[in-house]
Formats: C-alpha cells, structure tokens, sequence
C-alpha cells in the first residue's frame, strides 16, 4: 500500500464529507469524548501544521495530558476559522508527509479514518473505510504502545470479519468488521457495543 497516496485519498474524502454538513451538524457531539464535529475537524486540520515547539509548550500547557494537549489545540483552531476554512486547510496539505512530532508513518492515516467515524457516526451517516488502508491501520494500533490495545486486549482474539487479519492470543475473541475493530482498537468502545464481550 502507498501509504501517502492512501493518506491523501482520506483526506480529500474527509473534506468531501465535511462539504456536505449542514450548519447544525457541526455542533453534535463527536465520539471523542467532549468534542464536537467542529473540534475534530479543526484536530485533523493541525494534523499538518504541529511543530515540535508548539507541541512541547502545549503538554506544558497540558499539564503532561496529552489527550488535553490535543483537545486544546483543536479547540483554538476551531476558534481562529471557518468551518470552510478548515475545510480548505485539510485539501490544501492532503499530499503532505509533514507529521505531527512523534508520529509514524501510519499515524496520520489511523486519525483521518477513525476521526472521520468520530464525526460520521454520531451525525447518523455512513463512512465506508478502504479496506486494505484499515487492515494496515488496524495492524498498527494494535501493535503500537502508544495506543495501548495490546494491553486491554491481552488475552482476547480479535478476528475480523471482512477482511483477512486476526491477532492476539488467548481464550477469548472478539470478531466484527475491521473498521469496528479499529474504532475498538484506539477505545471507541461507545461506538461498537456489540463487539463489548
């Protein structure tokens, strides 16, 4: 897979998809917990645009909260422009290999398409995931410590569905398409209830 072809496919997908919201859709609550659509949007839109200055004095900021870090920053953005704007700013960088600091290669591409679910789902609309670029996502978390899915699923196979990818070890297993085994993956538990053992 082209990981950056694949990424900048995602992206200009996403900003598609945000093209299309109505005004009031952009205030609904999203799956990350306390944020909007508004807020995920403006996240993906820094996604290009983090330097490792700003993302030092914003964990400062943070108190070491990552998570707080990330919520801030989506935040200011979401306060500095237009939901066109940010729209603008997504298409504008979606070739780019810039990082935030600290992320892989596949990083990127694991936020764009579980961000995109964060926002699709709780509008009640429908995101279909590539599914050779959520295999390589999947694959990642679940083999990444900074997603921690090793650790909650010590014990447990996950088994996808619709795709040929299975990991882990153990007498339990969770099986379910691979796009809702990656939003359980990285913690959206509320997302896919039917997978909760």
């Amino acid at each position: 897979m082209d990981i950056l072809a694949t990424l900048k496919a995602e992206r200009l997908s996403i900003a598609d998809f945000l093209d299309d919201l109505e005004d009031r859709e952009w205030a609904v609550a999203s799956l990350c917990d306390g944020w909007t659509v508004y807020d995920v949007a403006a996240h993906l839109a820094t996604s290009t645009r983090s330097t490792l200055g700003g993302t030092i004095k914003g964990v400062i900021r943070a108190r070491g909260n990552w998570n707080r870090m990330n919520a801030d920053e989506a935040r200011r953005h979401a306060a500095q422009y237009t939901p066109a704007e940010i729209i603008a700013q997504i298409r504008e960088t979606a070739g780019s290999a810039k990082r935030s600091p600290g992320a892989g290669p596949l990083d990127p591409l694991v936020d764009f398409l579980v961000h995109g679910q964060d926002i699709a789902r709780p509008l009640g609309r429908s995101r279909t995931m590539p599914t050779e670029a959520a295999v390589a996502a999947l694959e990642h978390v679940h083999n990444s410590a900074f997603y921690g899915a090793r650790k909650r699923f010590r014990g447990t196979r996950l088994i996808a569905t619709d795709a040929d990818w299975q990991a882990g070890e153990g007498p339990d297993e969770i099986q379910g398409p691979v796009a809702d085994l990656l939003l359980l993956a990285t913690g959206r538990t509320t997302a896919v209830p039917h997978l909760i053992p």
